[in-house]
């Protein structure tokens, strides 16, 4: 009973903390609308994205099409709030790649002397590569395609999560609770999902919020050089390629999606620094 009071005082808390925090509510009130955008982008689309009126085409902002038109006469915005749908989750899986993969290689790297050295020379090999450069790599290998993007940017931030959690499993190895669990005989995999990668939990909690907004403009970014999401899927790297050739007459195409990618962005930075505050037990 203790137990559970002491649990709940400290999720109060640590809910208080985060409500002091302007960068947490902030992000965090970001990230809440650009998530119901997509949850209702049926609702709050005026018109079918994939709809094209060439006598409609380049038209700029009026009433029936409140972000305009793009070049085959679709409603911008309609292709923007189903974008949201395709460009979160889909950034959201590739992290879920990085995170499935780099964290058990961070734990048994740490916690294992003799695997320590190869796995890190492995993920030192990947690192020598710029991120996107790897992901670009993949792609070649895999082929184009949202998937095997989404598979190629979760693989080039998958290092640095091995690299981050195997340094916190050195420090953790030498707290006293850890050596006597060691000592008492404890199974390693016990130690190892009990002990250690809970008090990892809040620094991939922070760093992922953080890695998101690297993910998202990779994702993006892939989609805008023809290597990801291919027309007439609405992912917001697509849209701003496809709208870069009507740049100076028509601004609009590609630069909603840019808005809409820098403000997702914005709101998982400012989360992020808000929470690694927050988290930080020296702050």
């Amino acid at each position: 009973m203790k137990l559970e009071t002491l649990n709940s005082s400290s999720a109060l808390l640590m809910l208080r903390k985060c409500l002091r925090s302007k960068s947490v509510v902030v992000g965090a009130i970001i990230l809440f609308i650009m998530i119901m955008i997509a949850i209702l982008a049926p609702v709050l689309a005026p018109h079918d994205p994939y709809l094209t009126n060439s006598s409609m085409a380049l038209n700029g902002p009026t009433d029936e099409y409140p972000f305009g038109t793009d070049e085959l006469g679709r409603c911008v915005l309609s292709r923007m709030v189903y974008g949201a749908r395709i460009t979160i989750p889909y950034s959201l899986m590739s992290l879920g790649v990085a995170i499935i993969i780099g964290v058990p290689i961070g734990l048994i790297s740490g916690f294992y002397k003799h695997l320590d050295n190869p796995l890190m020379r492995l993920m030192d090999i990947l690192m020598a590569f710029p991120g996107m450069l790897l992901a670009i790599a993949i792609v070649a290998t895999l082929g184009q395609g949202l998937g095997n993007v989404t598979l190629a940017v979760g693989l080039g931030s998958m290092p640095a999560y091995a690299r981050l959690i195997r340094g916190l499993v050195l420090s953790l190895k030498e707290m006293p609770y850890i050596e006597s669990s060691i000592s008492a005989g404890g199974s390693d995999l016990r130690i190892l999902v009990k002990h250690i990668l809970p008090n990892c939990i809040p620094t991939i909690v922070v760093y992922s919020m953080l890695e998101m907004a690297w993910i998202i403009m990779s994702i993006s970014t892939l989609s805008f050089l023809g290597i990801g999401a291919t027309p007439p899927i609405p992912e917001w790297g697509a849209l701003i390629s496809a709208g870069k050739d009507y740049i100076s007459s028509s601004p609009h195409v590609s630069g909603f999606p840019v808005i809409f990618i820098f403000v997702t962005v914005t709101g998982f930075n400012l989360l992020g620094d808000g929470l690694r505050d927050v988290l930080d037990p020296r702050m």
